[in-house]
């Protein structure tokens, strides 16, 4: 585990309703977020995002060197890393057992720790890729919402965001099963919102092709005609990304909850994915 020598805070009581109230980095907002898949790319976008507005930040990786990194770059003072793999079991334990013990409380849900390790049409598929991607991206998800209600939000409120993708909503050529799982995600966005209410809020993001390392694949050596499918003329950064998690974890998003936001750059007013 990464994180700085401080004392665990003494929690305060959250506004309800999963609300939260917005306050500069001076200050803080008294709100803890847990990001996972946070030590780069889309999750460590976010990671920023929260942090620039005050909330503290707990951010899980597979890699300890990567995260260690992270957690320096974000600040000590409001980061913390535990490493894992987010479909272990006792990673999940780990990880919100120590931010309870550093923090107290869990208002924040970000799932983003995700994995597409395979390129190739669905009937093509090795069936235990297949089981990975789900295990990773759709039940790891499932158990950290399971984990963080009963440690704080059930009782107490709070919000949930599932980064999902555009895959979900559509054909992709050769992503079918990270799609597959996407659909799954913002599926399981729609029931939580139902199940968690009025207490939690919880809803996806669906972004397109971000400029990331796990994404290379969609346009590393044709950016330029991968950007021309794009109206607003270029890809997703990490910070697009977490503008809009900032967003639906604030007081003004407070009657938002099951939604999917699409962030794409207008590329589905065209074609598909890819």
């Amino acid at each position: 585990m990464t994180e700085s020598p401080e004392s665990p805070e003494s929690p305060e009581n959250p506004a309800s309703t999963g609300r939260s109230g917005s306050a500069g980095s001076s200050g803080g907002t008294g709100r803890v977020a847990l990001v996972t898949g946070g030590s780069r790319g889309i999750g460590y976008g976010i990671a920023e995002a929260l942090i620039a507005r005050g909330d503290r930040v707990c951010i899980t990786g597979r890699n300890e060197e990567s995260l260690r990194e992270a957690v320096d770059r974000l600040g000590a003072d409001r980061a913390m890393g535990v490493a894992g793999r987010a479909h272990d079991e006792d990673h999940q334990a780990a990880v919100v057992d120590a931010v309870m013990a550093r923090h107290g409380r869990i208002d924040y849900l970000i799932n983003n720790a995700g994995t597409n390790p395979v390129y190739a049409p669905l009937a093509e598929l090795d069936l235990a890729a297949v089981r990975k991607i789900y295990e990773t991206n759709v039940v790891a998800a499932l158990a950290f919402v399971q984990r963080v209600w009963a440690a704080w939000q059930r009782d107490n409120g709070g919000a949930v965001i599932n980064i999902a993708s555009v895959s979900g909503l559509g054909a992709s050529p050769y992503i079918g099963a990270y799609g597959m799982s996407k659909a799954a995600m913002i599926n399981l966005t729609q029931q939580l919102a139902h199940e968690l209410a009025p207490r939690v809020r919880v809803n996806a993001l669906a972004p397109a092709v971000v400029k990331t390392r796990f994404a290379a694949a969609l346009y590393e050596g044709r950016e330029e005609s991968v950007v021309r499918r794009y109206p607003l003329g270029r890809l997703g950064t990490p910070q697009d990304i977490g503008a809009a998690a900032a967003f639906l974890t604030s007081a003004e998003a407070g009657w938002i909850t099951g939604q999917t936001l699409v962030l794409d750059g207008g590329h589905l007013l065209g074609a598909g994915l890819g």
